[in-house]
């Protein structure tokens, strides 16, 4: 099954890093083990050359995810993950191939990562999109692989339109499938099989909120660094990242003080920084009006122009994200008891609850038994990413476990 290839499926496969040649050569790559120093080096060159990059310093989150592959912050992830158990040995699966999503440009590269980290040998399909982001990424990766012969089969980059044909060759050839971007995406490559031994990990559509403490906001909080924060968790990404916080809740005794203070200072923001097109603002509407009839005692809150929309929530219930938009679309809630959280975080599509205060607030609705919320986070930092994500212990499942006595 995996020394089959039909060239005329490869024909339609664009290379962005590798060739048709490394694809057949990939079923004899031999795995690696997690962490190994030639990876460390490699991802730390491909650090220093997106830093060097003066394009890339207008993009937060190129610069986000070169720190976060140089040595230091790759041998910290080391200790944290580094099998130190007796009588056992970690390998790479084999092959990942990773279906990125084709909304958040550099979703790509960290996938792509954490599967060379953890040993693979790995075939990325990239958003088709064309993001500037992907560019620099792309020629800071092929400047290093020509230092790095040997890389080369580990990182493949691959566009391809919606080719089942595509699908198929790659997922038979996959030890581990990586399917970002959504639940019709995941149905979407399910139709093609893969090898009996081989897995799936499976990025589902997932929503996130924030939790803001007013009295903390108002005393303590930096409020400048506050409105950046929240504007680059949601505003960087027009709010489609699944880490993107949807709803704002509440809490505390000065609440419409808070409330004031915290949107006057993320409109004057998005003012500054954002460029809104006409379809969005329709969409908002839209969206505004649908929730209204739906769901009884939702009202609009009045903002200064269409950059912001805030709809008043009476209660938090889970369909509620049925109607969900982006582009900032905020549906706002207040509440007394952390308790009232409850039903919508009783939802595996809970992600990331992002906060303003003290996180320790969210633990009595984990301790509850939740099913949802994988990450509890400060607003800010929703989207930075971890080899532990949406519950997901990457390491372990991108690895194999070799007992030796």
């Amino acid at each position: 099954m995996r020394q089959n290839f039909d060239e005329g499926i490869l024909e339609r496969v664009s290379f962005l890093a590798g060739s048709k040649d490394l694809v057949r050569a990939l079923p004899g790559v031999p795995v690696k083990r997690p962490f190994e120093e030639r990876i460390v080096a490699f991802l730390n060159d491909v650090s220093r050359a997106l830093l060097a990059d003066p394009q890339a310093k207008k993009f937060s989150d190129v610069v986000t995810f070169a720190f976060w592959i140089r040595r230091a912050s790759i041998l910290k992830l080391r200790n944290r993950f580094e099998d130190d158990e007796e009588g056992s040995l970690r390998l790479g699966r084999g092959v990942a191939f990773h279906i990125a999503p084709s909304n958040v440009p550099v979703n790509f590269a960290y996938s792509l990562v954490a599967g060379l980290l953890t040993g693979n040998a790995n075939i990325v399909r990239i958003p088709t999109k064309d993001f500037e982001q992907v560019g620099m990424i792309v020629r800071a990766w092929n400047h290093v692989l020509e230092q790095y012969e040997d890389m080369k089969t580990y990182g493949l980059l691959v566009r391809y339109g919606r080719e089942k044909a595509v699908n198929d060759l790659f997922s038979s050839m996959a030890d581990v499938r990586i399917v970002w971007g959504g639940d019709a995406t995941i149905a979407e490559l399910r139709k093609s099989p893969l090898p009996p031994r081989s897995c799936e990990i499976a990025f589902a559509d997932r929503y996130s909120l924030a939790i803001i403490d007013a009295d903390y906001y108002l005393e303590r909080a930096d409020k400048v660094k506050t409105a950046e924060d929240f504007y680059n968790d949601t505003f960087l990404t027009d709010q489609n990242a699944c880490t993107s916080p949807r709803i704002v809740v509440w809490r505390g005794e000065r609440i419409g003080e808070a409330k004031a203070e915290f949107w006057s200072r993320l409109h004057h923001l998005a003012k500054e920084r954002y460029v809104i097109r006409p379809v969005q603002s329709v969409n908002k509407l839209t969206s505004a009006c649908l929730v209204s009839v739906r769901m009884p005692g939702c009202r609009e809150m009045e903002t200064q122009d269409n950059l912001i929309f805030r709809i008043a929530v009476p209660e938090l219930s889970r369909d509620l994200m049925d109607y969900r938009d982006n582009s900032g679309y905020f549906f706002e809630y207040d509440c007394a008891d952390i308790m009232e959280l409850r039903d919508l975080c009783d939802d595996k599509r809970c992600q990331t609850v992002a906060y303003v205060g003290a996180g320790e607030m969210v633990l009595p609705l984990i301790q509850a038994g939740v099913r949802g919320i994988d990450r509890v986070v400060p607003v800010g930092k929703t989207m930075d990413f971890d080899l532990i994500w949406d519950g997901y212990d990457l390491p372990a499942l991108l690895t194999r476990t070799v007992a030796t006595r």
